[in-house]
């Protein structure tokens, strides 16, 4: 029996396995036309949280660190719409640049943090995402939801308690703010300076008075005498 010539049989293989559709690319057209095309593929499909088009985008030609309308990196883009699917199928790739930002300093792991995606927190880790990034991190955003269980994975990979934002805000702040009073505590227990201001004079104990909730504020106050009795931190300026 005649065998096809290795070409065709390797593209009749891949185009059984994968159903990439080849017809929407006109034969003989270059990689360079065909990219375009991909990419459209490639952000309807990271739209559709779908994991199976974007793989059959990217080999197509789309790029994995390619951007979205708004100059986001696609990965970020899913995150920030919630598609983690999409996002495990773009960080399973060794070329994606899982600590790309968008134009805010945000990256997928943040956005994962922020919703309590412990499991996919720890895959991006395990793919070499930066837990301790200049300006706001995952901590802030794990602290201001209150999610424990990313805020305790972060600490024990060595995530800093007393980052600061660009304006100097702390992830404790940041709980504090939102009245999350578990997260508060836990980072207090674990060490956080409940003593420092930010660049708007507030420190946690008045963000827990804003965000109403008296008792809070209290203890926080309470914990940064304490702080300042043991470590000697100046007091702050009223």
């Amino acid at each position: 029996m005649a065998t096809a010539p290795a070409p065709i049989l390797r593209r009749g293989l891949l185009t059984a396995a994968l159903g990439l559709g080849l017809s929407r690319i006109a034969p003989g057209a270059s990689a360079q036309q065909a990219a375009p095309i991909a990419r459209a593929d490639l952000l309807q499909a990271i739209r559709r949280n779908d994991p199976h088009a974007i793989r059959t985008a990217l080999l197509r030609g789309a790029d994995a660190n390619a951007l979205d309308e708004l100059g986001a990196p696609v990965i970020v883009a899913a995150a920030k719409a919630q598609g983690w699917d999409a996002v495990r199928a773009l960080a399973e790739l060794r070329g994606t640049d899982v600590d790309a930002v968008d134009r805010g300093g945000a990256n997928a792991m943040m956005y994962a943090a922020l919703h309590g995606q412990v499991d996919l927190v720890k895959m991006l880790v395990g793919r070499k995402a930066e837990v301790n990034k200049t300006g706001w991190t995952a901590l802030h955003f794990a602290a201001a939801n209150g999610h424990i269980e990313v805020i305790r994975f972060l600490l024990e990979r060595h995530a800093y308690i007393d980052a600061e934002s660009p304006n100097g805000t702390t992830p404790l702040m940041m709980a504090a703010r939102q009245a999350q009073t578990t997260a508060v505590q836990v980072l207090v227990e674990e060490g956080a300076d409940p003593t420092p201001r930010n660049a708007s004079g507030l420190d946690a104990a008045a963000y827990a008075r804003a965000a109403g909730n008296p008792k809070l504020s209290e203890w926080l106050a309470a914990r940064a005498a304490e702080f300042r009795r043991k470590y000697g931190t100046p007091s702050p300026q009223r």
